[in-house]
């Protein structure tokens, strides 16, 4: 995360609709939620603004947006930020931005699912339904999706950084699904639509399951491994197995275990995050670490499975 270029506000938020949206100018906007890249502002009632703000990669990432997901939006079980217009750069704010549809909910950060077996059917019925062969031209993953080999250096300094900081307490548990999982073959199937990024912070609840998936910045085609890291990041203890078996097509062993050292990756990451939260340092999130920390405990409980 880098500094921002520019403070975003309402003002000029509602400057930038007069000029290129003028019919949406009026409607009642207050700041949702600020991310990695973008920030989101609802509305009205039914829609989003969503403007880059900390990244520079966050432009490419706004255009496919808007380029894929009208596509992928009508054949997916839960609510996403279907694009409505794209804002082009301009004097005021020299980058593009999205007006979206809003999608309610709490993040699971914040409201973690809490019924285990809708939570986990729900879950496959969206991976299920996403996870199909993507077209030549589908976007590449920016760095994940490949094989985990290509970050076991990240692994590393990860892991050790945690332990050093006495946030693991056994790492080499930890080591051991890493190994397990960056041993296992390659994907060999077709690249398919990933969503890439299903952290606790971008799948909504409502009611103690799972409502709205969102942020698709880092939607790409590849091995689905990446994305079924989720049910061990994202649903309660004891529910992955309900999610494998609802998942379509049964996921082979070493799918799984690829699987696994995504979510070990990913849970290493949240802890991170989530520590320099508690300890007020720049990017931190202290909502990210208790839902990291189940996570790498239900993974290397079931290491050995």
């Amino acid at each position: 995360m880098t500094a921002p270029e520019m403070d975003i506000t309402e003002e000029l938020i509602r400057d930038l609709l007069r000029e290129q949206h003028p019919d949406l100018a009026d409607r009642p906007l207050k700041l949702g939620a600020r991310g990695w890249d973008n920030q989101v502002w609802r509305l009205g009632d039914d829609l989003a603004v969503r403007l880059p703000w900390a990244t520079r990669s966050a432009d490419a990432l706004l255009r496919k947006e808007h380029a894929w997901l009208p596509i992928l939006a009508p054949h997916l079980p839960l609510q996403i930020p279907v694009p409505q217009r794209l804002g082009e750069s301009s004097e005021r704010f020299p980058r593009p931005w999205l007006v979206t549809t809003w999608v309610p909910g709490e993040p699971a950060d914040r409201a973690p699912a809490t019924r285990a077996a809708d939570a986990a059917i729900t879950l496959a019925a969206f991976l299920t339904a996403l996870h199909r062969p993507a077209p030549e031209g589908a976007p590449a993953g920016r760095d994940r999706g490949g094989p985990l080999a290509d970050h076991a250096e990240g692994f590393t300094q990860g892991l050790d950084s945690a332990a050093e900081l006495g946030l693991i307490r056994d790492p080499d548990a930890v080591r051991a699904v890493w190994e397990d999982a960056a041993a296992a073959p390659d994907w060999a199937g077709p690249n398919l639509w990933l969503h890439g990024d299903l952290h606790p912070a971008n799948i909504l609840t409502m009611n103690g399951t799972f409502s709205g998936v969102i942020d698709f910045g880092d939607l790409f085609a590849g091995d689905p491994a990446c994305d079924l890291a989720a049910a061990w990041i994202l649903l309660p203890d004891g529910a992955a197995d309900r999610f494998h078996e609802t998942y379509r097509p049964s996921p082979d062993a070493a799918t799984l275990r690829r699987a696994r050292g995504w979510a070990v990756l990913r849970a290493l990451s949240g802890i991170h995050i989530g520590d320099a939260g508690v300890h007020g340092r720049p990017g931190g999130k202290p909502t990210w670490g208790p839902p990291a920390h189940a996570a790498l405990q239900r993974l290397t409980a079931s290491v050995h499975q």
